[in-house]
C-alpha cells in the first residue's frame, strides 16, 4: 500500500539506509511543520526545518512559529479577550462595581501581545535546539525531489539533501487586484502589530477572519465597517452565520452589503497624531460610491504558498489556489514528498495541522499506520458572539442525508451571567444539534452560539466523534447554571416551528 507497517529491522527511513544528509527536511516552521519535525526527532530521525517570513508590503514580519502564534489564533484570541473586557467593564456596574469605562489604549495592548509572542518565538528556538532539530531561518525551494536550495535574508545560499520532504508552508492573505490595495491596504498579517490606533476601519470580506477582526475592533471602540460581496461566513451553518451578523450589527458594526472596493487612494498623509486618510471607491448594486477611512483591512481569503518553493522542478501537482492534492496519508504525487496543514484541502486549523504532523512522523519513522481524521474537527469562530461547531452544517447535512432524514433540535436562551444587566437580556445564545433519523438520531452536527464557545464545543465534540445520538445527549445531566446544559434538554424541532425561547429553571 501507500506505506508499510514496519518491523523494527525493516527500512525505518533512517540515515544509514540512504545517501542524504537528513532523514527529513520540513519546509515551514508553523504548527504542522514543527510538530512533524519534533515527533520525527523523537523517533530517532535526523531533521531540519526551513522557516522564512517574507515581509508584508507594510514591511511587517515575524519570528518562528507560523501564522497561528504570530499573526493568527494567538493574537486574535488576545485582542478578542481585550474587547470582551471592555464589555465586562460596562456590565460590572449592574453588579455593584463603581467602574467608568476607560479609554482603551491600543499601543499598550499591542506591546503586551507582541511581548508574549516574542517570548514564545524564543521558547520555540530553544526547544528546537534542545531537541536537536536543525533550524534554518532561510527560504527553501526545490532543486530536485531530494535537494533543496535555501537563501537567508542576506542572500547567502545553502544546499541540503533529504530522504523525505514535508511541505508545511501554510498560506498568506490575498489582496484584491485593484489600484492602491497593496500600497495602502493591510491584512491580518499587519493588524496585530500595528503600532498606532487604526482609526476608522473598513474590513473587506465576509470571512471569519474579517468578522473576528471587525468584532474585536468594534469592541475596542474603533469605528468599524464591514464590506461584504455576498454572504457571511460561506461554508459555515447559515442560521448561525446570520445570527452572528445580526448580533454584530446590533453591537454597532456597520455593514455595507453586496459591495466590492474598486480603488483606494491616500488623500491625506499621517501627520503626528492625526492618522492618514484613505478614499475608498466601491460599487454597490451597479452604482459607484466613495467613503473615507483611516485603515482598510483585506480579509478576502488566503493562498497557499506552494508556487513559491519551485514545485515544477519536481513535477508537484497543485491547484491554482496553491492547494496540494494528497492521499489519506498526506503523500503528494511525488513519492517522497508529503504535504500538510493549510496547503492541503482540509480545514485550516492549527490543532489539525499538529495532529497531521505528528501522525505523519509516526508513520514515516515509527512504524505506525494511524491516519488523521479530517471529518469531525471541532472549531470556533471568535466573533463577539462566539460560534463553536463540530460536524456538518444544516445545509451540508441536508445535502448528504436528505431533508426528510434530518431532525434539527434547537433552542435559544440568555446566559445567567447576563441576566442582571438590562442590555444583556436579549436571548442571543443559540444551541442546535443535527440528527440523522434513520441512524437512531445520531448527532452529525453540533452548533453553539454564546460565551466560551471553544470550551463548550471542545467538550461536546468528544461525544460527536464517538457517534453520540440524541438519546445520549438526553441521558447526560447538564450542569446548572451554565450555557452548555441547554444541549441536554433540547425538545423543540425546527420542523415543528415552535418558539425556541427557554425559561430559566
Amino acid at each position: 500500500g501507500m506505506f508499510r507497517v514496519q518491523a523494527p529491522e525493516a527500512d525505518t527511513g533512517k540515515k544509514d539506509e540512504h545517501p542524504y544528509t537528513f532523514d527529513l527536511a520540513v519546509i515551514g516552521g508553523g504548527s504542522g511543520g514543527l510538530a512533524c519535525a519534533k515527533e520525527a526527532v523523537k523517533l530517532g530521525a535526523k531533521v531540519c526545518v526551513f522557516d522564512f517570513v517574507t515581509p508584508t508590503p507594510l514591511k511587517t514580519s515575524w519570528g518562528v512559529g507560523g501564522t497561528c502564534l504570530n499573526v493568527g489564533c494567538i493574537p486574535k484570541k488576545l485582542m478578542h479577550t481585550a474587547s470582551i473586557y471592555g464589555e465586562l467593564i460596562q456590565e460590572a456596574s449592574a453588579y455593584g462595581w463603581g467602574v467608568e469605562k476607560k479609554e482603551h489604549n491600543w499601543s499598550n495592548m499591542v506591546s503586551s501581545i507582541q511581548g508574549h509572542i516574542k517570548s514564545q518565538n524564543w521558547k520555540i528556538r530553544v526547544d528546537l535546539r534542545d531537541k536537536e532539530v536543525t533550524y534554518y531561518n532561510e527560504y527553501a525551494s526545490f532543486v530536485d525531489n531530494h535537494t533543496l536550495l535555501s537563501k537567508n535574508k542576506r542572500g547567502a545560499e545553502r544546499t541540503v539533501t533529504a530522504n523525505k520532504i514535508v511541505l508545511a508552508m501554510g498560506g498568506r492573505p490575498n489582496y484584491p487586484d485593484i489600484p492602491g490595495a497593496t500600497e495602502f491596504g493591510i491584512t491580518s498579517d499587519d493588524i496585530f502589530s500595528l503600532k498606532s490606533h487604526p482609526g476608522k476601519t473598513l474590513c473587506v470580506g465576509a470571512s471569519y477572519i474579517s468578522l473576528e477582526c471587525a468584532g474585536f475592533l468594534n469592541g475596542l471602540g474603533v469605528d468599524t465597517t464591514v464590506m461584504v460581496r455576498s454572504i457571511l461566513l460561506r461554508g459555515f451553518d447559515k442560521t448561525c452565520a446570520d445570527r452572528i451578523g445580526t448580533y454584530m450589527e446590533n453591537s454597532g458594526v456597520k455593514f455595507v452589503k453586496k459591495a466590492v472596493p474598486t480603488k483606494i487612494e491616500r488623500v491625506k498623509e499621517a501627520d503626528g497624531d492625526s492618522p492618514q486618510e484613505l478614499l475608498v471607491t466601491y460599487t454597490q448594486d451597479g452604482q459607484e460610491y466613495t467613503a473615507t477611512y483611516n485603515t482598510v483591512l483585506f480579509a478576502i481569503g488566503r493562498t497557499a504558498l506552494t508556487s513559491k518553493v519551485n514545485p515544477d522542478a519536481i513535477g508537484l501537482k497543485y491547484e491554482p489556489n496553491g492547494k496540494v492534492p494528497v492521499t489519506e496519508a498526506e503523500q503528494t504525487n511525488v513519492e517522497n514528498v508529503y504535504a500538510l496543514g493549510d496547503i492541503i484541502q482540509a480545514p485550516e486549523l492549527t490543532p489539525l495541522a499538529i495532529q497531521s504532523g505528528r501522525l505523519l512522523a509516526k508513520r514515516l519513522f515509527g512504524g505506525s499506520s494511524l491516519l488523521t481524521d479530517y471529518v469531525n474537527v471541532p472549531t470556533t469562530v471568535f466573533t463577539p458572539l462566539e460560534y463553536g461547531s463540530c460536524g456538518l452544517s444544516e445545509e451540508a447535512a441536508i445535502a448528504k442525508y436528505g431533508e426528510e432524514n434530518i431532525e434539527v433540535y434547537h433552542a435559544q436562551h440568555v446566559p445567567t451571567e447576563h441576566t442582571v444587566w438590562e442590555d444583556g437580556k436579549d436571548a442571543q445564545n443559540y444551541a442546535k444539534i443535527i440528527c440523522v433519523i434513520p441512524e437512531n438520531e445520531k448527532v452529525v452536527g453540533f452548533h453553539y452560539l454564546g460565551p466560551n464557545a471553544g470550551e463548550v464545543t471542545g467538550g461536546f465534540s468528544l461525544g460527536v466523534i464517538m457517534g453520540a445520538t440524541k438519546a445520549d445527549f438526553d441521558r447526560l445531566v447538564g450542569i446548572h447554571p451554565t450555557s452548555s446544559e441547554v444541549f441536554t434538554t433540547l425538545k423543540i424541532t425546527k420542523r415543528s416551528g415552535q418558539s425556541i425561547d427557554i425559561e430559566d429553571c
